[in-house]
């Protein structure tokens, strides 16, 4: 089982820092609150979606180290995804943490979550991002 300082490593606090997708939109298309009520992290996210695509993303983030990052990953990489994409994606960070999988395509950023694996008590932390984008984006579809 990895430690504290092995989970907490520099690319997860570089993540968290660079914070891409932090803000608010004009208009979204949807958003979403999500928190966590165990540790007090919570996430609004904010998407437009034109032809069933992420067009533009925001997020805000109020948590730890391991939320920022995924939140920042998915600034990072969302743009583009559809709805499926989304679910997938956030589908194959759920088995990173809780199965050791590979990082998605595309998404390599996210390996560096690999040693949250064994602290189930944190795989809320960093899914929490994904778990926002996915309600945004189905509020998207729905609108």
């Amino acid at each position: 089982m990895a430690s504290a300082a092995d989970i907490y490593q520099q690319a997860i606090k570089t993540l968290a820092a660079e914070a891409a997708g932090h803000g608010t939109l004009d208009s979204p298309s949807a958003e979403v609150f999500l928190d966590n009520p165990l540790c007090g992290d919570c996430v609004a996210m904010q998407v437009r979606v034109a032809t069933g695509r992420i067009v533009a993303l925001a997020h805000q983030v109020k948590g730890c180290l391991l939320c920022r990052a995924a939140a920042g990953v998915i600034g990072k990489r969302a743009l583009g995804a559809n709805r499926a994409d989304i679910e997938r994606v956030g589908g194959q960070v759920h088995a990173l943490l809780t199965d050791r999988a590979s990082a998605p395509s595309g998404w390599d950023e996210l390996s560096v979550f690999a040693p949250v694996h064994g602290h189930p008590g944190r795989y809320r932390w960093g899914l929490l991002p994904f778990e926002a984008l996915a309600a945004a984006m189905a509020h998207a579809d729905a609108g």
